[in-house]
């Protein structure tokens, strides 16, 4: 269920009610035994197959007894009223996980679920199953068995909707139902969906409130919280407003009571502007009001403040936004909430914003009001204590009015879930980025900023990569690329032709073309020729294409959509400077992009490098806009952006494939006698590592273990290839760099040398040395490196790259998160620099390239199965046309509890 199964969690329900999921205690036996005897006769017969009173009490004392192997009980409540209870029993009394094995009912446990009368058709009963299916997987238990009444067709509907593979069996009334736990794509969509409607659901009262008060807003002019009920009054909220102030009766014309509970409705959205001492008191009068979101602008919360807030959202089911945020705004004419203190009302548009920093919050909002673009809604998520961008993306997805995602993250609770829901975003609209964070200093200043854990470079840009996000280096480059995606269609690849009406800006729009990594090709004889048909004289058709200072509008106009609409141009640039030519005709060039008078289905972005603004949205007389940007880079990098996205969205999700010879719960015992004698963890010792590559079928060059002198010389006879020479490495715990240790021996012929190296060790690392691994001398390949990190926060990440002993000086190497699709193996392999030495560059012929995807598939999946496993580095990865092998591999353990990142709950 949890990392520590005795921790609460909090989720949500369908209608987005909030509630509290737990273990079962002995104190709840009281409100179990209600639950029960409240219950309805037919209810009741449904759950025990009889209208039995004393079947209540037994089922109370079973989920209350003390804690024993086997048994998991689970219930929701809300508000400290239990609604619902869901358990399992799998019979075994040794509590020994291990024990299960495959088998007609073994692996097996029984389930039963009990909700409360009249709370039905909420999702409680789903819910609760959901995390006990997490716990029980947690335990090795592969199945759920449940009998029902055939009648009972609330319970086997909930069954069959989990998204996990059941089967019935009728006997008489009676119907045995066996859920199977495996999890799949099926299973985690079908949770996604159900989170998507209570995540939603639960976001109404925020983002569409029917009443709104306003507390802290004072008559004094200046203040946070007067700025923010004068935004909302002023920007025509058309729903009910108030304000709570003890001292006055009105404030700026908007009706002010006392306290929340003297208000004459309840509000929907309560925004706190008050001292950070007051807000604790204030969430909890809020809750006990009725209130369902709470806007907190408040900074400066202490630790135990912001856990009190937290506290009180979560015991009264209120959505929280902030602390220390601008606000939040939804420009629906029919609602017309603007709850920020930003200089100015946002305009109604199609992007919606969520952003952690308040001064990027009021750039974009500028930005996009400027451009004409305008927003849809907007959130400062600020210290994100629970509203969080994946909400804000999920809203977004159903609202109807928004096609444009900007985010600006500097944290992630849980990116996991938050890239699953971003991937299915971003093939309806185009999710964009700040990557804020890259160096040091930023994550530093992020931290600082906004509490956010520092994440790294490679771990955020893996994220965003697998997940189609558009990710910019700045506030400017977002906004520059979200005016091309908003205003023109996707192109079909990365070759740009260039139109210019002079020599040095077509020159600087070609260099920022090449360096955004697109691809300028020469023209077709054939386009050539019709260009020059139109052209003035002097005009040079290349690419660029140079059509002189004394194109006429008319000739600009034509040449442009010659080019467009050529199969071997995926993108226009016109880059344009005026000229006294075309003010003494009367020509205006950028008039000839904007007529309306032809219909281009290749995106044009314009470049006037005397424009003032770095960009602008030129409007088209058939409605649409064309981007204009003031330098050739901006062009560049949008139309580089829009390529990526382009491509990513043509190819098909990828699947994680299947594979064979894996002795996962092998592996799992592994891992537990290591850390049960090593409690601490560390580094696994050479046998031990090589047992567990075993387990996933991870190719290993020859190798054995000596640990003396006579035994290296026989496992020297016994690996010798037909060079007859091998290779010696001292080990002792703790040691990571063989290399600079100078603690490996290569070359070694005949039994004189293999005794000379180990005594070697023995004199050198005296005192430390346990043993050594002797293999034969590997053939002649390439060397690479294929590792992975357990990231905290965001699971394992999978890099791959140039290997041997300059790894770490190169770098070169690409990183994915795990679980690794087939997408994402060719992704690594085909990234890093070194990779053209992967597929036969100078004539080597290509390495065993299906042997290297199952190294990096088989890394992949032990790291997700593997919690506990912290760092893996197999380093050198020996690739050639014939194999792929494990030269060496390192692993370090810690003591970890699995976390289902797909669980639903909040932060």
């Amino acid at each position: 269920m949890t990392d520590d199964d005795r921790t609460p969690v909090h989720a949500l329900l369908q209608d987005g009610t909030t509630v509290c999921i737990r273990s079962v205690l002995p104190r709840d036996h009281e409100q179990l035994h209600g639950l029960y005897e409240e219950m309805s006769p037919d209810n009741l017969r449904l759950r025990f197959f009889a209208a039995s009173r004393r079947s209540a009490e037994m089922a109370a004392d079973r989920a209350c007894a003390p804690s024993r192997p086997g048994y998991r009980a689970l219930l929701a409540e809300t508000q400290g009223q239990v609604i619902g209870l869901a358990e399992y029993e799998t019979g075994d009394e040794t509590g020994d996980e291990t024990e299960y094995e495959t088998g007609d009912g073994a692996g097996t446990a029984e389930i039963s679920i009990a909700v409360a009368d009249g709370l039905h058709h909420r999702g409680v009963g789903t819910l609760l199953v959901e995390h006990l299916v997490s716990a029980a997987r947690a335990e090795g238990i592969r199945a759920f068995t449940a009998d029902a009444l055939s009648e009972n067709h609330e319970v086997l509907r909930l069954f069959a909707d989990l998204g996990l593979r059941t089967s019935r069996h009728f006997e008489g009334p009676e119907v045995r139902c066996t859920i199977e736990l495996a999890e799949g794509d099926t299973y985690l969509g079908a949770v996604e969906t159900r989170g998507r409607g209570a995540g939603v659901a639960s976001l109404e009262p925020l983002l569409r409130p029917d009443v709104v008060a306003v507390i802290g807003a004072g008559r004094r002019p200046g203040s946070v919280g007067r700025a923010l009920l004068h935004h909302l009054h002023a920007g025509g909220f058309k729903r009910r407003l108030f304000a709570v102030n003890p001292g006055v009766n009105s404030i700026l014309g908007v009706p002010s009571f006392p306290s929340v509970s003297a208000l004459p409705l309840v509000p929907d959205l309560a925004v706190l502007a008050i001292p950070a001492s007051a807000v604790p008191a204030t969430a909890e009068e809020c809750g006990k009001a009725g209130v369902r979101a709470l806007l907190v602008v408040t900074a400066g919360l202490d630790a135990d403040q912001g856990k009190a807030l937290l506290d009180a959202c979560r015991t009264y089911g209120m959505r929280l936004v902030g602390p220390n945020c601008l606000g939040v705004s939804n420009t629906d004419p029919e609602l017309v909430l603007d709850a920020t203190f930003a200089a100015g009302h946002p305009h109604p548009g199609t992007a919606g914003i969520a952003v952690q920093s308040g001064g990027v919050g009021i750039a974009l909002l500028d930005g996009l009001s400027r451009l004409g673009i305008g927003v849809s809604s907007f959130v400062s998520l600020g210290d994100k204590y629970d509203v969080s961008g994946n909400d804000m993306l999920q809203w977004w997805e159903g609202d109807g009015r928004t096609d444009l995602a900007l985010l600006h993250l500097e944290s992630f609770g849980n990116p996991r879930a938050f890239s699953r829901t971003a991937r299915r975003v971003t093939r309806r609209m185009p999710v964009l980025t700040v990557d804020a964070g890259r160096t040091d200093a930023g994550r530093r200043a992020a931290a600082s900023h906004t509490a956010a854990a520092a994440t790294r470079t490679m771990t955020r840009q893996a994220l965003f990569t697998q997940a189609g996000i558009t990710a910019t280096r700045s506030v400017g480059e977002l906004l520059e690329t979200a005016a091309l995606l908003h205003a023109q269609p996707l192109p079909s690849g990365s070759r740009v032709a260039i139109v210019t009406n002079a020599g040095g800006a077509g020159v600087l729009a070609a260099d920022a073309c090449a360096e955004a990594g697109l691809v300028l090709p020469a023209l077709t004889a054939e386009l050539v020729d019709d260009l020059l048909a139109v052209l003035p004289d002097g005009a040079a058709v290349g690419n660029p294409v140079d059509v002189t200072a004394a194109v006429s509008e008319e000739q600009l106009r034509e040449c442009v959509d010659r080019v467009a609409r050529h199969a071997g141009i995926d993108a226009v640039v016109v880059a344009l400077v005026p000229t006294a030519v075309a003010t003494a005709t009367g020509d205006d060039l950028v008039r000839a992009l904007t007529d309306g008078r032809a219909r281009r289905e290749r995106p044009v972005a314009v470049v006037r490098l005397e424009q003032a603004l770095p960009v602008e949205l030129l409007p088209v007389a058939d409605g649409g806009t064309i981007p204009s940007y003031s330098e050739p880079g901006a062009a560049a990098r949008a139309l580089a952006h829009a390529a990526h996205r382009a491509a990513w969205l043509s190819r098909p999700a990828g699947t994680v494939p299947d594979l064979a010879d894996i002795d996962t719960g092998r592996a799992r015992t592994i891992v537990a006698d290591f850390l049960a004698a090593h409690p601490d963890g560390g580094w696994l010792d050479p046998r031990t590592c090589g047992e567990l590559l075993a387990c996933y079928g991870v190719p290993q060059l020859n190798w054995a273990w000596a640990e003396t002198e006579d035994d290296a010389v026989l496992a020297a006879e016994r690996l010798r290839g037909p060079d007859g020479r091998v290779v010696m490495k001292a080990h002792w715990p703790g040691l990571l760099h063989k290399s600079e240790q100078h603690a490996v021996h290569l070359d070694l012929q005949g039994d004189a040398q293999v005794r000379a190296a180990f005594r070697d060790f023995e004199t050198r690392f005296a005192g430390l040395l346990t043993g050594v691994v002797v293999q034969p001398l590997a053939a002649r390949g390439t060397e690479l490196f294929a590792g992975v990190v357990q990231d905290e926060v965001f699971g394992p990440l999978v890099l791959f790259g140039l290997g041997g002993t300059a790894t770490e000086v190169l770098a070169d190497h690409a990183a994915r998160l795990a679980p690794l699709t087939d997408h994402d193996v060719h992704d690594l392999i085909t990234s890093p620099r070194c990779a053209p030495l992967l597929f036969g560059a100078h004539g080597s012929g290509p390495v065993d390239l299906e042997g290297l995807e199952q190294v990096l598939l088989r890394l992949s999946r032990m790291a997700s199965d593997l919690p506990q496993l912290t760092e893996a580095d197999f380093n050198p990865v020996l690739a050639t046309p014939g194999a792929v092998s494990v030269l060496d591999a390192r692993v370090r353990l810690l003591p970890r509890r699995a976390q289902d990142p797909y669980l639903r709950r909040l932060r």
